[in-house]
């Protein structure tokens, strides 16, 4: 927090833009029934800045969900279906022969919007995967000689089928790590689909206006660094990433043989950062124990590697991290 604003002062401005989450949460909900997750983790990505990475099976409005995000914002959106005959070019641009001229001019590829939608990203080959890399890291893109930036804001929300793995490419660790969050999602529940049966029978067709604007979402952003982040919480973030690098020093000996790699320093940073989003979303100007605690799953699941013994043992990554959050103790 700067010293010149009070926990006071960053409280009334984040009850004052907060408000800005509320009308999000609305127009989306008028198209999408459920899924409050994952649209909330959606909105985690969009103010804390970063990627997300979603798994689920086919059919549950991950596409409606974003492109409803982006009419919402009145921002550009573009949906990228992955395949296995894609080129890099597909996605962000390549040079174009002029006859005319006979020179070159560039034509951009579909990463040039607001928000991206890389649908099934694991069905395109690694090199197709990897042009994606600059453009999420360095929010830039090369083509030929020439640096174009991207638009601000700049969201990248990737699909993957968790249960059709034929034809499709594991995303490389680096790529993965470039995600800020992991979000499973699964099936409504059955009051849900009936509303959405209900809704599709009537033929309603809802359309998304837009409510906020791209300045607000930015100027939301630069609240979430004066979140109040306690000195102990922060110990206990720092103390979650340290744990999944070396359980035996937090007294988790049944997982040292689960983890082969913990996580890296980029879920530290990314765990403040969400954490200090979830707190926004909820008009608060501080940090508690529960925001790191619910969201550290979604940062963490992609960030650690299990070993073959935790493989032949049946664990995932959500069953390692559910007894280290269970054991770490809570400031």
């Amino acid at each position: 927090m700067t010293e010149s604003k009070s926990l006071q002062d960053v409280q009334h401005e984040i009850r004052e833009r907060s408000g800005i989450i509320r009308k999000l949460r609305q127009a989306i909900g008028e198209v999408i029934v459920g899924q409050s997750a994952m649209i909330d983790r959606l909105l985690v990505g969009l103010l804390a800045d970063g990627h997300v990475l979603v798994e689920g099976v086919p059919g549950l409005a991950k596409t409606t969900a974003v492109k409803s995000l982006a009419q919402a914002i009145d921002t550009d959106f573009q949906r990228i279906q992955f395949t296995p005959d894609m080129l890099p070019s597909d996605v962000i641009g390549t040079e174009v022969y002029q006859p005319q001229s006979s020179e070159f001019s560039v034509k951009q590829g579909p990463i040039f919007t607001n928000i991206v939608l890389a649908d099934e990203i694991n069905r395109a080959p690694s090199k197709v995967q990897s042009a994606l890399l600059e453009a999420m890291q360095e929010r830039q893109v090369t083509i030929g000689s020439e640096t174009f930036p991207l638009p601000d804001p700049f969201l990248v929300m990737a699909t993957q089928n968790p249960i059709e793995q034929e034809g499709t490419y594991p995303l490389p660790e680096a790529q993965v790590d470039r995600f800020m969050m992991k979000v499973l999602i699964d099936y409504p529940t059955k009051a849900e689909e009936k509303e959405i049966m209900m809704r599709m029978a009537s033929g309603d067709s809802t359309s998304v206006t837009s409510v906020v604007s791209p300045k607000e979402i930015i100027e939301a952003r630069e609240l979430l660094k004066d979140i109040h982040v306690e000195d102990r919480l922060a110990d206990y973030i720092v103390d979650i990433i340290q744990a999944t690098r070396e359980p035996g020093a937090y007294n988790l000996k049944d997982l040292e043989g689960y983890i082969q790699f913990g996580a890296s320093p980029r879920g530290t940073i990314n765990l403040i950062q969400c954490a200090r989003a979830l707190a926004f979303l909820e008009g608060r100007a501080y940090v508690t124990p529960q925001d790191v605690k619910s969201i550290a799953p979604d940062i963490l699941r992609h960030r650690i590697l299990l070993s073959y013994e935790a493989e032949a043992d049946g664990k995932q990554s959500d069953d390692v991290l559910r007894q280290l959050l269970d054991q770490i103790e809570v400031p």
